[in-house]
């Protein structure tokens, strides 16, 4: 009964026994995953009133893992590629599969190719002037500064870009989230905007002006955190980058600030 279901979520896969949420075995909501804890697939349980999945239990904390984080951690002398692919294809992954194509075609992680990454930031503060409705016939007038955020990445990888899409979301009221894209005809470039939405502006009023927030995937139980301003962006960037094997190359204006930064360069070899 897929009503009774609630976290956090034990399985046993295999003899490996994990703990999760639902917001983790659902993220890729079209996989088998996704049907199997939305309700849409039988389940089983073990005698302990685990669920019970009869697939290889040792690569399952792979998949777990990159459910939980969009990003395919391996250790460097991880041997077992091949199962890790099957095991993908029949949870029905396809993030992770096409992940998988790409460490074997050598163009991702931290054994890929060279590669050079671009982080670039800025914010700008905006004056927005509305009628706030009082009464059925009184308006006033009301002036909210609102800071739109922008982000121009580009990075010599596309699979890179790719993970980065994987890791934001746009957040609005009246849609789901949604994943950034690429440029159109330009793998290699994605632009993002938000403007997080001040106290002292109407719910209706920030959905008029079509903002968004921004949010970054996390480890549940939260799922996703908000990134306020271009600092928390380049932290998160400047996460992602590292366990993908590149390093620091330059840091503009100060060295020394690097998330206040206002552009960030990385390399990969």
């Amino acid at each position: 009964d897929s009503n009774a279901l609630q976290d956090p979520v034990s399985l046993n896969v295999g003899g490996e026994v994990y703990t999760t949420t639902l917001d983790t075995l659902t993220r890729c909501q079209d996989s088998m995953l996704g049907a199997m804890f939305k309700g849409q697939l039988p389940l089983l349980r073990d005698r302990r009133g685990n669920f019970f999945i009869d697939r290889d239990g040792k690569v399952f904390r792979y998949i777990l893992n990159y459910l939980r984080s969009s990003s395919l951690d391996l250790p460097d002398d991880f041997k077992e590629m091949s199962l890790l692919k099957r095991e993908a294809d029949f949870y029905q992954i396809r993030p992770l599969l096409e992940e998988i194509g790409r460490r074997e075609a050598g163009e991702g992680g931290p054994a890929g190719r060279s590669a050079v990454l671009s982080a670039d930031v800025d914010s700008q503060l905006r004056m927005l002037h509305f009628n706030l409705k009082r009464a059925p016939e009184n308006y006033e007038l009301c002036t909210v500064a609102v800071r739109v955020h922008t982000a121009n990445v580009f990075c010599t990888s596309c699979a890179f870009v790719q993970l980065l899409c994987r890791r934001f979301s746009y957040l609005r009221a009246r849609e789901g989230p949604l994943a950034p894209q690429p440029d159109e005809g330009r793998p290699n470039y994605l632009r993002l905007e938000w403007t997080p939405r001040p106290e002292q502006l109407p719910p209706e009023q920030y959905e008029k002006h079509r903002f968004r927030e921004l949010a970054a995937a996390a480890p549940p139980p939260r799922g996703s955190l908000p990134v306020p301003d271009t600092r928390a962006f380049m932290e998160e960037v400047l996460k992602l980058a590292l366990a993908e094997g590149f390093r620091v190359d330059s840091v503009f204006p100060d060295p020394a600030d690097i998330l206040n930064c206002r552009s960030l360069r990385f390399v990969r070899y």
